[in-house]
């Protein structure tokens, strides 16, 4: 990932995780039972999937802070299976789990040396990148959803910096030749496969 800085991913992470726990506070239980920006997934389904990614990222800092090869998951079923079974969690739990996981994971990068963040590890797609990248990583997973709870927050309302990085991380793994015109939010919700304005443009799908 090199459409950003290292300090811009730790950055976004902070702000990301602030505007999500933001509307996870506002979310009853019946609201959380609501579905979400994803097919198939209630708010519930997203929030749990969320508070795992940071487990999952803070498996990636363990192996880059120790050298123990330690995947995020242990396989796509296993991944699976703790959305499924977090999203049986009660209100409570999950404003619980969410916000502990992203506090563990801030904190395990945060002790991470200078050496140690340049440790290679794997994602859950099997690419070898090095620790640096996880930030980035995290910061799209918190950044994105906040919009996909549904709440009211907007690919606007997410930092122009991000947008502009985010597009070309997306643009470069869909392996997309031309980016359609138009406003920089409406382009970058349009490639991650959500709602927006930009018209005769081909679906692309949803993506992360």
């Amino acid at each position: 990932m090199t459409m950003c800085t290292h300090a811009d991913a730790l950055r976004w992470v902070a702000f990301g995780t602030a505007l999500f726990t933001e509307q996870l506070a506002a979310l009853d239980e019946r609201e959380m039972t609501l579905p979400c920006g994803l097919p198939g997934w209630t708010r519930k389904h997203l929030l749990a999937h969320v508070a795992a990614n940071a487990d999952a990222l803070g498996h990636l800092v363990h192996w880059a802070a120790t050298g123990e090869p330690t995947p995020m998951y242990s396989s796509p079923a296993q991944r699976s299976a703790d959305i499924e079974s977090g999203a049986t969690l009660s209100a409570s739990e999950l404003r619980t789990w969410v916000p502990r996981s992203a506090q563990r994971l801030t904190d395990a990068m945060a002790a991470l040396t200078e050496p140690q963040w340049h440790t290679e590890v794997r994602t859950a797609q099997g690419r070898a990148v090095p620790a640096t990248e996880i930030p980035w990583l995290r910061a799209r997973e918190v950044c994105v959803h906040a919009v996909d709870l549904g709440t009211g927050v907007r690919f606007a309302d997410l930092p122009e910096e991000f947008l502009t990085a985010l597009v070309a991380d997306i643009s470069a793994k869909r392996e997309l030749r031309a980016i359609p015109d138009g406003p920089l939010p409406e382009v970058a919700a349009y490639l991650a496969g959500r709602s927006h304005s930009l018209a005769e443009v081909p679906d692309l799908g949803p993506w992360l």
